[in-house]
């Protein structure tokens, strides 16, 4: 393997039109700007209701239909057994198409999915239809399992099982080996089969860790639930401020905020000399920054929202899981900045190769005899640009969110200089990601 499926992004700092100092600094104002006007003209929280929003009976009742779940339950089945296929009778090669289907449709065409269709996942997850057919079979219900859910536990078992991923694709010295792929998948299914038996659905909506990845995305999407059950057309920062503030979500958008800047990180002249020129090992120092940057993620998060002001009988630990909402918008900059291209150009590579899962040369979706259209690589400027463009775009909103927020927990006399610390928490993300984007 020639490392294909780990090379992130095209266009860097030297196809910026204008020099990348400037464009951090003219980040960082518009945030600040941003800031200031929600500062005095919101001074009440907007999108704390879905009260606001249009129910869709006749879709729900669509997608809610037997045939639709089933439907959706034989895709996921098939992609998973075709991925099966691949991992276990494909050929140990850079054309087998489970590194891309893994690395590429799965990872990072999640977000675009999410945020246009919803919770894709868990619409497709082969492990809620095998749960649902065990669950069956042994007469359990399928939501609850044989054992309740601790509920302390919320999100961390997912932001662990991130980890795990971005530890994979990143950091795993024979990430693209197909032996590792395939005990990396195997564990992880067998870990959500025993998990949703045990717990039912509800282990899998907490702890699968791209059911909750493409979950949080889809708050961010025009569809949303009403807390009565009810599909409902709804203002995207409406619906992202319905997120659950569950116990583990500030964790798992540090997995996601600093596994993105640490792979921008990891490209950079200066630390690919660091780890040519240093008698330590690679793989060592690399674990040592993944978990740096996502620790150092967690700190920005929790310090800037537990420094915030605070309204009489709250506690200032659930701080941090209350605004951590507010990071989706910047963690969906980042994926868009970072991997469009690589989405574009490895995406058309995967259909492709997902025509031959055996690598013998057959075709049997007809896409063999396709070639891939490289066009968007010789955009380097416009992809800077868009690069600028989505990592403000996410800060702006996620400011206004966490400031929405912000108008229920803090008191009146507060609101404004009690959302200072935010205010520097969001300057630090947006001039670090927009540094480290362009170092690589």
């Amino acid at each position: 393997m020639d490392g294909t499926y780990s090379a992130h992004g095209l266009g860097g700092a030297k196809d910026l039109p204008i020099p990348a100092e400037f464009a951090v600094v003219g980040a960082v104002a518009a945030l600040v700007v941003s800031f200031v006007v929600l500062a005095i003209a919101w001074r009440n929280p907007r999108f704390e209701s879905m009260e606001r929003s249009r129910p869709l009976p006749q879709l729900q009742a669509v997608v809610e239909s037997t045939a639709a779940r089933v439907a959706m339950a034989v895709v996921g089945l098939l992609a998973s057994a075709y991925l099966g296929l691949t991992l276990v009778a494909g050929q140990d090669l850079e054309t087998n198409p489970a590194f891309g289907m893994v690395y590429v449709l799965l990872w990072v065409g999640i977000v675009p999915a999410s945020l246009v269709l919803g919770p894709v996942w868990k619409a497709f997850s082969p492990f809620r239809a095998v749960n649902a057919v065990l669950s069956r079979l042994l007469r359990v219900d399928p939501e609850t399992g044989l054992y309740a859910f601790p509920e302390r536990l919320g999100l961390w078992l997912a932001a662990a099982g991130l980890y795990a991923f971005v530890w994979l694709e990143l950091v795993s010295p024979s990430q693209t080996a197909l032996g590792t792929l395939r005990l990396w998948i195997t564990v992880y299914a067998v870990a959500m089969v025993l998990g949703a038996l045990l717990f039912g659905n509800r282990f899998l909506a907490a702890a699968d860790p791209f059911e909750v990845y493409s979950s949080l995305l889809a708050r961010l999407s025009v569809w949303g639930r009403r807390a009565d059950g009810r599909l409902v057309l709804v203002s995207p920062l409406r619906n992202l401020a319905s997120t659950p503030p569950s116990p583990g979500l500030p964790a798992v958008m540090a997995v996601l905020l600093g596994s993105t800047a640490y792979d921008s990180f990891r490209e950079s002249p200066p630390w690919v000399k660091f780890l040519q020129t240093n008698e330590i090992d690679q793989t060592l120092l690399n674990n040592l920054a993944l978990a740096g940057f996502v620790l150092l993620a967690g700190a920005i998060l929790t310090l800037g929202t537990m420094a915030t002001g605070l309204a009489p009988g709250a506690r200032r630990l659930d701080l941090p899981r209350r605004y951590a909402h507010s990071m989706t918008p910047i963690v969906v900059g980042y994926m868009v900045a970072h991997y469009f291209s690589y989405l574009v150009v490895l995406g058309q590579t995967t259909v492709i190769q997902m025509s031959d899962p055996l690598s013998r040369g057959d075709d049997w979706f007809g896409t063999g005899g396709w070639a891939v259209n490289h066009s968007i690589a010789y955009q380097a400027t416009a992809l800077a640009v868009m690069k600028v463009v989505a990592v403000v775009t996410g800060h702006v909103l996620g400011a206004v969110a966490s400031h929405d927020r912000a108008m229920t927990l803090l008191p009146k006399e507060h609101q404004v200089r009690g959302q200072l610390s935010l205010l520097v928490a969001m300057v630090a993300f947006t001039a670090g990601g927009l540094f480290l984007l362009f170092a690589s």
